[in-house]
C-alpha cells in the first residue's frame, strides 16, 4: 500500500508541475493486432511466462539467481509460441523469420557498443585510474559537506562517460572508505550518488543503456541529448541541496593512502575518448552504425595494450585486453538479450500495440512518458524503454527526449529502480537498504519533478 501510494503521490506532483501536461496532443494509434493471434492459447502462455521470469529478475538479489537466466529461457519459449500460433491460424513464416532477423541486427549493434565500452571500463579499472581518484579523496582532509558535495558532482559527472554502475560502485568505494558505524551518514551519500549518477547520465547517449537505445534507433541526434543537461543538473541539484542540511560539518580522521595510476593509464583514458569521437563520427558523419566507431577503438586499445605487453618488465605491468574481457559484465548484456527478445516476441503477438492504444492513446504522449519514468523505480528502465520504442508512437524529438529523462532519473526514486542503487546495496552490507533510501523519496520526487518542469520550460 505504501508503494502504491508512493507513485499515486509521485504522479500528482508531476501533473501539478509539469505545465501544460494534461493539454497534451494525445497518440492516434496507426496499427491494429492480429486478433487470431492474439487471442490464441500460445498468446496467453507467453505471458505467464515472461510474468514468471520477471518475477525471478526482481528477487535476484535474495536468491542470487543471475538476471539473465530467467529471461534467456522466457525468450526462448516465448518465440518458439509465437512460431507455433503463427503456424497454427495459416500466416505466412516469411514475417516471422524478419522479424527474428531484425531483432539480432538491434540487438547486436547495441551488443558489440557495450563491449566496447565495458572493455574500456575494465581497462581504466585495472590501470587504478578509480583507485588513485579513490586515494585522493581519502587523503584530501575535507570535512563530510564538502565530500558529499564532491562524490556527488564527480558522480555526476563521470557517468555520461562511464555506466551509472561502475560510476557509483568507484564513489560508493570512496565513501565507505571514510565513513564507519554510521549507517544514515552513510545512506545520505548513496542515495545522493545513486541520484547523481543516474542523472548524469540521462543526458548522453553512453551514460545509460537507454540513451543509447533511443540514440541509435534515430529518435534524437547525438546532440540533442545536451538539452537535458539543465534538467539533469536540477534532477541531483534539488534532492542534494535539501539533504546538505542532514549532513554534520565534521570532518573524517584523516587517512594515509596512496594509490599510483599502472603505467598507460592516462594514455587509455585519451584512447577512451578517441573511442567515443570515432563513435559519433560514424553514427553523425559518415551514417554509419556507431558500434563500427566503437570498434575501430577497441583495435586501437588492442593494439596499445600489445605495444604496453611488450614494453613491461614486471608481472604486475603486464596489460592483457582479451583477459580484460573476461570481467565484463556479460550477465548484463545476456539480460539484455532476453529481455529484447521477449519483448519481440510479444510485440509480434500484438501485445505492444493493445498497450500503445491503450496507454498513449487513451493518456496523451506527455503523461504516459512521465508515468513510465515513475514506473521505472520498480521496474528496469531496459525492457520499459525498448518496450516504448517497438510500439514506436509518433512523438516528436522533444517528447523522446522527456521520455529519456524520465526513464533515466525515476530509477533514482527506489534503490532498486536502477543498477546503482542495487550494486550499492550489495556493497554496503546492510548500512545502506531499501528502507533508508525510501526514506528520501520525497526529496527525490521533488528533483525528478523539477527535472521535468526543467525541460518543459528551457525545451518545450
Amino acid at each position: 500500500m505504501f508503494i502504491k501510494s508512493f507513485f499515486a503521490a509521485l504522479l500528482a506532483i508531476g501533473l501539478f508541475l509539469v505545465p501544460g501536461l494534461a493539454l497534451a496532443e494525445t497518440f492516434e494509434p496507426t496499427t491494429e493486432p492480429f486478433l487470431p493471434l492474439l487471442s490464441h492459447p500460445a498468446s496467453y502462455l507467453a505471458i505467464v511466462i515472461f510474468v514468471v521470469s520477471y518475477v525471478f529478475v526482481l528477487m535476484e538479489e535474495k536468491t542470487s539467481f543471475r538476471k539473465s537466466k530467467p529471461v534467456m529461457i522466457a525468450a526462448a519459449l516465448i518465440w518458439a509460441l509465437v512460431s507455433y500460433a503463427v503456424h497454427d491460424v495459416g500466416m505466412d513464416t516469411e514475417d516471422l523469420h524478419e522479424a527474428v532477423n531484425e531483432t539480432i541486427a538491434e540487438y547486436a549493434s547495441l551488443m558489440l557498443f557495450l563491449l566496447v565500452a565495458m572493455t574500456y571500463i575494465s581497462a581504466l579499472q585495472e590501470r587504478q585510474i578509480f583507485d588513485a581518484l579513490r586515494s585522493r579523496m581519502v587523503q584530501s582532509g575535507w570535512n563530510y559537506k564538502k565530500l558529499f558535495w564532491a562524490t556527488g558532482i564527480m558522480a555526476f559527472l563521470l557517468s555520461p562517460l562511464a555506466d551509472n554502475m561502475t560510476t557509483a560502485l568507484v564513489m560508493g568505494a570512496i565513501v565507505m572508505a571514510l565513513i564507519k558505524d554510521d549507517p544514515k551518514l552513510l545512506t545520505l551519500f548513496m542515495v545522493n550518488i545513486v541520484n547523481a549518477a543516474n542523472a548524469g547520465g540521462a543526458f548522453s547517449p553512453f551514460g545509460d543503456i537507454t540513451t543509447l537505445m533511443v540514440w541509435q534507433a534515430g529518435k534524437v541526434e547525438f546532440f540533442g541529448f545536451m538539452v537535458l543537461l539543465v534538467p539533469a543538473i536540477v534532477c541531483f541539484a534539488i534532492p542534494a541541496t535539501i539533504m546538505t542540511f542532514f549532513i554534520p560539518s565534521t570532518a573524517p580522521e584523516k587517512m594515509v593512502m596512496n594509490i599510483p595510476v599502472k603505467t598507460g593509464g592516462k594514455r587509455i583514458i585519451a584512447l577512451g575518448v578517441l573511442t567515443i569521437v570515432c563513435a559519433i563520427t560514424f553514427e553523425q558523419i559518415l551514417e554509419l552504425p556507431s558500434f563500427l566507431g566503437m570498434m575501430l577503438g577497441l583495435g586501437l586499445l588492442l593494439s596499445y595494450g600489445y605495444f604496453l605487453q611488450r614494453r613491461s618488465i614486471r608481472r604486475e605491468d603486464m596489460f592483457d585486453v582479451f583477459g580484460l574481457m573476461d570481467d565484463t559484465e556479460w550477465d548484463t548484456l545476456l539480460f539484455f538479450f532476453g529481455v529484447i527478445f521477449c519483448i519481440s516476441g510479444l510485440g509480434y503477438l500484438g501485445y505492444l500495440d493493445i498497450l500503445s492504444n491503450n496507454l498513449y492513446g487513451a493518456l496523451g504522449v506527455n503523461i504516459s512518458n512521465v508515468m513510465i519514468g515513475a514506473i521505472s523505480a520498480l521496474i528496469d528502465n531496459i525492457p520499459l524503454m525498448f518496450a516504448v520504442l517497438s510500439m514506436n508512437p509518433e512523438m516528436s524529438e522533444f517528447e523522446w527526449q522527456l521520455l529519456t529523462l524520465a526513464l533515466g532519473t525515476g530509477g533514482s526514486l527506489l534503490s532498486i529502480g536502477s543498477a546503482a542503487g542495487v550494486a550499492l546495496m550489495g556493497t554496503a552490507h546492510g548500512q545502506y537498504t531499501f528502507i533508508g533510501h525510501l526514506k528520501w523519496a520525497p526529496v527525490l520526487i521533488l528533483g525528478y519533478a523539477g527535472a521535468i518542469t526543467t525541460h518543459y520550460l528551457l525545451n518545450g
